[in-house]
């Protein structure tokens, strides 16, 4: 789907939800869903900055923080880092691989690895607030280039 696709559809939710979409939500929307991989609040704040040039990092950070409530990004957080999502209209469980050699992240959505992790929080006695399954490794394309060298 591309990213004007994407944001067609944000649009939609926002007025379904009864939320404003801002034109700087808009641009920071935009320019997340067309970064591949994580990015960083400042590298957000750099290319809005083209479109805005009187943008400041609480404006991004305000605009990351709308998008994270509306479920659009994840946040990356052993890399203080924003992750487009592309299943945005529904609630799900996600765990994130991130490559420690490209950067690249992979976003899964594996239900029996957020219930087991529930059931064990619930056999402890622990009430989950909040949660970000994350593991870091190589991904494929690393590690078929470490395996040729």
């Amino acid at each position: 789907m591309s990213v004007q696709q994407q944001l067609e559809r944000a649009e939609r939710l926002c007025n379904q939800r009864g939320v404003r979409f801002t034109p700087t939500r808009r641009h920071v929307f935009t320019l997340i869903a067309g970064h591949k991989g994580a990015v960083s609040a400042y590298e957000l704040l750099d290319q809005l900055k083209e479109l805005e040039p009187n943008a400041k990092p609480p404006t991004v950070y305000r605009a990351l923080d709308f998008l994270l409530a509306q479920g659009f990004v994840h946040k990356v957080e052993s890399l203080n880092a924003f992750l487009f999502c592309e299943h945005f209209a529904e609630h799900h469980p996600m765990q994130l691989l991130i490559c420690t050699q490209c950067g690249n992240v992979i976003e899964l959505h594996d239900e029996a690895i957020n219930h087991a992790f529930e059931h064990q929080a619930e056999l402890h006695g622990f009430a989950i607030t909040s949660q970000s399954i994350e593991a870091h490794g190589q991904c494929r394309h690393c590690a078929g280039e470490n395996t040729t060298s």
